[in-house]
């Protein structure tokens, strides 16, 4: 029910908008640069260490600001934090990362069935207490989770006549979907995550949070004891950590709220799943790293209005706490800057979901460096892209909810509001 009138007041505010909505030719991309934001190492953050003269060029010519993803002092996760810079608030709509992980792997979700994002991890026991050494099980290879993933479809078919699959993701991700005799709801999957966010740390039990979600947890008990027996024998992978649990929720998409065509170009099946899931198209990459990226954005520039380009290893960097890695992947991005630009785009906009200090090794709250360039820019306020710079633009701190809302006035998208 509550989902329901959610749904019914965005789409309440989507006939507001279409009023305002005038289509027009207007060719947007929206780059971002996962978890690009930090905090300083030696007073300096990984934006103001990279050499980055092309965004450092274009950022005078640019509307700035820093977003913040959900709310001041909140950490998000990817999905949330995604979810608003595609223009949906994220404290109304809570997404499991289950789901979008197997939608980007094009696992289909029924109404029946329950999405768990899984990682292979690293334990060591020390009697009966089992304390995580590494939650990526040491960034294992996708070969090595494939192999993995077979050794537990082959012998894990159910749990309590709940029929148990799982799918290999990139790296040491993974999906594992429960599909039940009817159908399952939101309340059923208010289970706690098995996954501390820090290693040195036990796992945490799949307990049930509510009384409705006490059945699928006495299943994911049983379902944790039989994973962690067929792994003792591997070195890294030893034992898995689970969260994200969710089935496939209601969701106006972004071809309804917007109007427009929409594409998403991204590496990872996360950030593909969550594309999918506000309705935009997934477009096939040559080769599965940012070259590949950019020649399909010019393939297929003339067959959509609004891009969607995500780049992962800044994030991942950051998590692994490797300062000059993320700057390098930052200095990287740079260098494919004037190719952008010669694709004409009406607006293009640069940011992060939110912000990885790898001076923390975490997603952080900290607001996210944000540019929009565009004819329509009230520009040269900022000197580079970084997190001290953007902040003296005009957009200052803004929700990150609010940035298609920027991006559409600026391709003269949006009419006026009121008499």
């Amino acid at each position: 029910m509550e989902c329901r009138l959610k749904y019914r007041i965005l789409f309440i505010m989507h006939q507001l908008r279409s009023k305002l909505f005038n289509k027009n030719k207007a060719k947007s991309l929206l780059v971002v640069l996962d978890g690009v934001g930090g905090i300083p190492r030696n007073n300096k953050t990984e934006l103001q260490v990279a050499k980055t003269k092309n965004l450092n060029k274009l950022v005078k010519l640019s509307e700035t600001g820093c977003h913040i993803p959900i709310k001041p002092g909140l950490t998000p996760g990817s999905g949330s934090a995604h979810l608003a810079l595609f223009g949906y608030d994220p404290m109304d709509f809570d997404i499991g990362r289950g789901v979008l992980e197997a939608l980007g792997l094009d696992i289909k979700i029924t109404k029946k069935d329950i999405a768990i994002r899984g990682n292979f991890a690293t334990i060591q026991k020390n009697g009966a207490r089992k304390i995580i050494t590494d939650r990526r099980a040491g960034r294992i290879s996708t070969v090595e989770n494939n192999r993995i993933v077979t050794k537990l479809s082959k012998k894990i078919k159910s749990v309590d006549s709940v029929k148990i699959s799982f799918k290999s993701g990139l790296d040491h991700r993974f999906v594992c979907k429960l599909s039940f005799p009817k159908n399952i709801n939101q309340l059923q999957c208010m289970i706690k995550e098995t996954d501390p966010q820090i290693d040195g740390e036990q796992p945490f039990e799949p307990d049930n949070l509510n009384k409705e979600s006490a059945k699928v947890s006495k299943i994911l008990k049983k379902l944790l004891i039989l994973i962690t027996k067929i792994l003792e024998d591997e070195k890294q992978a030893n034992f898995v950590l689970l969260r994200g649990f969710s089935t496939y929720p209601n969701i106006p998409t972004f071809k309804e709220l917007y109007s427009i065509k929409s594409a998403s170009l991204t590496t990872y099946p996360m950030y593909k799943g969550i594309s999918k899931l506000v309705g935009m198209e997934s477009l096939n990459l040559d080769s599965n790293n940012l070259l590949g990226q950019i020649k399909a954005l010019q393939k297929n520039y003339d067959n959509y209005d609004f891009f969607y380009l995500h780049i992962k290893k800044t994030d991942s960097y950051g998590e692994d706490g490797n300062f000059n890695k993320k700057v390098k992947v930052i200095e990287d991005f740079d260098k494919y800057i004037p190719s952008i630009l010669k694709m004409n785009f009406d607006t293009i906009t640069i940011t992060g979901d939110h912000s990885t200090p790898s001076m923390m090794k975490s997603h952080s709250w900290h607001p996210v460096p944000t540019l929009i360039y565009s004819k329509n820019a009230f520009s040269n306020l900022s000197k580079s892209f970084d997190e001290v710079e953007c902040l003296k633009g005009n957009m200052q701190i803004f929700e990150a909810k609010n940035l298609l809302t920027y991006i559409f006035a600026h391709s003269n998208c949006l009419g006026k509001f009121g008499a």
